[in-house]
């Protein structure tokens, strides 16, 4: 396998009710705007369903990878070398992390709909992080990536 190859790509992308949401939000600005008349009511459900629309895929558009020898999760990309062991969480140690086991110091990039995570210590003494925290559909195939 070349060292530049995707080994794991995942995006945490928004559950389907949260975009049957994002159309209830634009009737909502249709209906504040309605009194006003049926253009401003019209340009109140345009105006809230793309602010609906943004908000949702922005939040939905986390995403994971392992690539060239780093894990790249959201914004952080940390190089393997700086990685422990993955431990895989189910849903209720994953549940466990996210409150009362968390350190405030840890990565996390946690989405609540996604119930299983993985977390991996930080070996690297330098990195005042303990470990990283990371919500995937899955846990296995992401530690497997990390150990590969």
């Amino acid at each position: 396998m070349q060292p530049s190859a995707t080994r794991y790509d995942e995006r945490l992308t928004a559950p389907r009710a949260w975009w049957a949401i994002t159309a209830l939000a634009a009737a909502s600005g249709g209906l504040v705007t309605f009194p006003l008349g049926t253009l401003p009511a019209l340009g109140g459900v345009v105006v809230a369903g793309v602010l609906a629309v943004a908000l949702v895929s922005s939040y939905g558009s986390a995403r994971i990878r392992v690539v060239a020898g780093s894990l790249v999760a959201g914004d952080a990309r940390i190089p393997l070398t700086a990685l422990g062991k993955p431990e895989v969480l189910d849903a209720e140690e994953a549940r466990a992390w996210r409150s009362y086991k968390a350190d405030p110091r840890a990565f996390m990039l946690l989405r609540s709909y996604v119930p299983t995570a993985v977390r991996i210590e930080i070996t690297d003494p330098a990195d005042p992080t303990p470990y990283v925290y990371l919500s995937t559909r899955d846990p296995e195939a992401l530690a497997a990536a990390l150990a590969a």
